[in-house]
């Protein structure tokens, strides 16, 4: 039989996302209440802009004191969409100490702080749950929380930012240039004024320590995440990857060591073959590509941003905590058990695909290829061709086999020193293979 009386949400927000929460739980009212098993209704919206009108929302529900309404007391769950580090970790906590488990998107605040917000959740016995956090509208946090809570998962490798992806696909696809790329994905909303986040890679390394934190069962923060942005990716880069049978995505990477002693989590650029599914990925879109012992491999893929699709997954977790409510549970929190240490990059071990301006006179591949043995790292191909606007130089193309990362930098740093090298043009990594 369903409960007469309604569970009372708080929305902290009303933007792109917080809207399409509060019109999805008006016009799905009688769905989502025989969901749950019992009503749900908008008790309260918190704002900034209080005389900003905002279709399909009773007005008196309406306040610019967030403080005051998840003290409430007679809220059962508070929908954080407001985002940044504070006031959102305080009004978190706070709506906990009131009797509220929270939904949040808050992508930044839970790679900063999950650990204690989760042992906040955990104190207080309420729920703390983030779907919308990564990737979207795509399952993802659930699955790899508890659909694969029995596996060990070894690697998560995706494309957890559209904006890049949009950008990234379109040098691609179309010979354009990174500003030219960026301008088209400002011009159709993909890219914000400022895209620094996007395109040096904060907001996919802030969805890295998340996945990596619950893939790997262990404290990983943001400060903990390599980061690389993708602004430097050149058209040449492209051309570069093409001959390889490659193409270039930004990825956020999540491993285990293979020893099982650690993990990292990294984002940078990097080529990928166009034979692994990451390759197809187009436009906005994100996909993360997950590796475990028993399930395999497996792909998860979708809108990774958006009024709808970001709303989409707020509510998939409002219906999972508001049912949780009813049957007197808590679903899974923190399951950050096993401490593993965070290796630094230096330890990554992958290949490498390097572009050298070089003197274009004989010995000079003799030099670079000396360098490389030196420290450690094994030559796959080369390939040297000279400029065409002459000039007394060539372009030297270096692709190497699997090596540390330290060791690929004492490489980059000795070949810096050497006479007949004039520059080093671009240093890619190589996933996937």
């Amino acid at each position: 039989m369903m409960r007469t009386r309604p569970l009372k949400v708080a929305l902290l927000g009303c933007g792109v996302v917080g809207s399409e929460v509060a019109r999805i739980m008006t016009t799905h009212a009688d769905d989502l209440a025989a969901r749950i098993g019992a009503p749900v209704e908008l008790a309260g919206v918190a704002v900034r802009r209080p005389a900003k009108v905002r279709e399909g929302i009773d007005p008196t529900l309406i306040t610019t004191d967030a403080t005051a309404l998840v003290k409430r007391g007679d809220i059962d769950v508070v929908v954080e969409v407001i985002g940044g580090i504070e006031p959102a970790r305080t009004l978190i906590t706070t709506a906990f100490e009131h009797g509220a488990s929270v939904v949040s998107a808050n992508k930044a605040l839970l790679a900063q702080d999950g650990a204690a917000l989760h042992a906040a959740a955990q104190e207080q016995g309420k729920d703390l749950y983030y779907e919308a956090a990564v990737a979207g509208a795509i399952p993802l946090i659930r699955p790899l929380r508890e659909s694969l809570a029995g596996d060990k998962i070894n690697r998560v490798m995706g494309i957890v930012n559209g904006t890049t992806n949009f950008i990234l696909d379109k040098m691609d696809s179309t010979g354009a240039g990174y500003q030219e790329a960026l301008d088209e994905a400002t011009a159709l909303g993909y890219a914000e004024a400022d895209p620094t986040a996007d395109v040096e890679g904060f907001d996919a390394a802030a969805k890295a320590a998340i996945l990596a934190g619950i893939s790997f069962h262990t404290r990983v923060r943001l400060d903990d995440v390599y980061r690389e942005g993708m602004t430097e990716v050149t058209s040449s880069d492209f051309a570069s990857a093409k001959a390889m049978g490659c193409t270039i995505k930004l990825l956020a990477i999540c491993e285990r060591a293979a020893d099982g002693g650690s993990v990292t989590a990294r984002v940078h650029p990097a080529m990928i073959p166009l034979s692994h599914p990451l390759a197809s990925v187009r436009g906005a879109y994100n996909a993360v590509f997950v590796e475990s012992d028993a399930a395999g491999q497996l792909m998860f893929y979708g809108p990774g941003a958006g009024g709808a699709p970001t709303a989409s997954a707020v509510l998939g977790d409002l219906v999972a905590v508001c049912r949780n409510k009813l049957n007197g549970s808590t679903g899974p929190g923190d399951s950050a058990y096993a401490q593993l240490p965070v290796s630094s990059m230096g330890e990554v071990v992958t290949r490498y695909h390097i572009s050298l301006d070089v003197a274009d006179k004989p010995g000079v591949l003799a030099q670079v290829a000396t360098v490389f043995a030196e420290h450690g790292v094994s030559i796959d191909t080369v390939r040297q061709q000279s400029r065409q606007d002459g000039g007394g130089e060539a372009s030297l193309v270096v692709v190497t086999h699997r090596a540390s990362d330290a060791s690929l930098t004492g490489t980059v740093e000795a070949l810096r020193s050497l006479d007949t090298v004039r520059g080093v043009a671009s240093i890619m990594r190589v996933e996937g293979e």
